[in-house]
């Protein structure tokens, strides 16, 4: 549930658009609901995020905001129990920041971009809290919420044009609303994060699913040059094919429809209730078997967004730029290991779903490398291997490859860790490192993918990731003397770090998977960009 006042203490920081009230929790003072762009509403639908014109007197910041809107079930999901709840209003652009104090120490600034397949989330989800890094490394935290779904995601065909700086203008539209809501609060850190304690010229964004894809797509847009020194990559998707505008169309056209509305004009005239409604069906039009299901995706347009973020992560703006990247061994299990229909997916079934990738010659050999790999496996084992290396281990690896390649840092890791919840069926699912990234289980109760890990196992493994995280934020460098060594990764040894219940650096940890999918084997659909 969203956090609400309950404070020992009143925090004040002055700001060039208003004075904010905050307050101290548990010896760490938080800002919470703070706006960094004008409320997307009316006629600001799907147009770029505009500057804020402040408020005059004292805004209370110790409640949040609503979150974006989005679909919402009681009683959440299986596997994370909820993943956003309400309040949900399209006046969402804010974010929560904290804080060991709001002096002038200038502590390094870690950004959070959380995920959610773009069609949910919140940067106030307690799970997302930014107490724990702000207090155990000395941090200035901050999460945002964005456009997400329909809202966020949903291509208008509307550009606007483009000022001296590259800036859209203000009166034309735009693709990807999301992202210039991530780069409008990316500024906004800029200007005020030292008000707060925070230094301006040290930020760490990171993120986790979509969040990674934006992390990635904000370290390499052109506006963000110099401003981000380091990102974390968690799980990132990277082997999502990214639509251009002229593919994105037919989408839009479906969803133009379901909703029921003839045009742009008449669907800014909609409650953003039926607008969320409406993504459900565009859910059910666009899923394919063997396929993770994205009804709303980045559009890689050449305006807002010039190429695939993890190409822009290679050269350019992100060149010299510290990254963390890395994975968790069974990522497919999270969407794939409950669903009974998958669980009774044939042999035939799956051979076919990896021709599509592989070709039909190589498909029964590859199906055989696999099973190999996991002795014993169902032929929906099979599959959810094959989906975890398609959209993350391999383009993930792939991207190492070429960072190290070029002579740029990055450093890799794969989570292991099983989870005993379901008997097991989820392994180490997508996801289930957050969590111990965060260190603070307590706020992951309502989480059935946690249930029955060891607390003792549990809790070593969270403080041997969190203090990693932490050394990285503040040095570039995630080694901490409660971790083994971990080299960055480079062409030779491949070193990865394992987080499991012994945590080891491996070299080559993904090999088998980097040359099954070499570019001499996927002969048909390519599960990444970067080869």
């Amino acid at each position: 549930m969203p956090h609400s006042p309950g404070q020992d203490q009143t925090t004040v920081v002055d700001l060039p658009a208003g004075r904010l009230r905050g307050a101290t929790e548990r010896g760490v003072a938080v800002f919470r609901a703070v706006p960094y762009a004008a409320p997307p509403v009316g006629d600001l639908r799907w147009r770029p995020a505009q500057p804020h014109t402040g408020w005059s007197g004292t805004r209370d910041a110790t409640a949040d905001g609503p979150s974006a809107p989005q679909m919402y079930v009681e009683g959440g999901d299986p596997v994370l129990g909820g993943h956003g709840s309400p309040p949900f209003d399209e006046d969402c652009l804010t974010l929560n920041v904290w804080t060991p104090a709001a002096d002038g120490a200038r502590r390094p600034v870690l950004v959070w971009i959380h995920g959610g397949g773009f069609v949910s989330g919140s940067g106030s989800l307690p799970g997302y809290s930014g107490e724990t890094f702000a207090r155990d490394g000395d941090l200035v935290v901050v999460s945002i919420n964005y456009r997400i779904g329909p809202l966020g995601y949903l291509y208008t065909g509307e550009q606007g044009e483009r000022g001296e700086e590259g800036e859209q203008g203000e009166e034309g539209g735009g693709g990807n609303p999301w992202l210039s809501d991530q780069l409008a609060a990316l500024r906004w850190v800029k200007e005020n994060i030292a008000s707060f304690g925070g230094d301006p010229d040290l930020i760490t964004v990171a993120g986790q699913s979509g969040g990674a894809v934006s992390t990635a797509a904000l370290a390499g847009h052109p506006e963000t040059r110099g401003l981000i020194r380091r990102v974390i990559l968690q799980s990132p998707p990277f082997g999502l094919d990214l639509p251009d505008p002229a593919a994105y169309t037919e989408r839009t056209a479906a969803y133009l429809e379901l909703a029921g509305a003839k045009d742009l004009a008449e669907l800014r005239t909609l409650p953003w209730q039926q607008l969320i409604g409406a993504a459900g069906g565009l859910f059910a039009q666009t899923m394919r078997w063997g396929y993770w299901p994205t009804p709303f995706l980045p559009v890689v347009d050449g305006v807002t967004l010039r190429t695939h973020p993890a190409q822009a992560l290679l050269d350019g703006a992100a060149a010299g730029i510290d990254v963390m990247i890395g994975w968790t061994r069974e990522e497919a299990n999270f969407g794939f290991a409950l669903d009974e229909g998958y669980a009774a997916a044939t042999r035939e079934q799956v051979t076919d779903r990896i021709a599509e990738t592989f070709g039909s010659e190589a498909a029964a050999e590859v199906y055989a490398a696999y099973e190999r790999a996991r002795p014993g496996a169902r032929p929906a084992d099979v599959l959810m291997d094959l989906i975890t290396d398609e959209l993350f281990r391999v383009p993930a690896v792939r991207l190492a490859e070429a960072r190290a390649a070029a002579g740029h840092p990055v450093w890799a890791y794969q989570f292991d860790l099983p989870t005993p919840a379901y008997e097991g069926r989820l392994g180490a699912a997508h996801c289930l490192e957050l969590p111990f990234v965060f260190d603070n289980f307590d706020q992951w109760a309502h989480a059935p993918f946690l249930a029955g890990l060891a607390p003792a196992v549990r809790d070593g493994l969270a403080y041997a990731m969190h203090r990693a995280w932490i050394s990285f934020v503040r040095t570039g460098d995630p080694n901490h003397p409660d971790l083994p060594h971990w080299q960055p990764y480079d062409t030779g040894r491949r070193t990865t770090m394992r987080f499991d219940s012994v945590v080891t650096a491996l070299d080559d940890l993904a090999g088998a998977s980097r040359l099954l999918h070499g570019p001499a084997r996927t002969s048909g659909r390519t599960s990444a960009p970067l080869t």
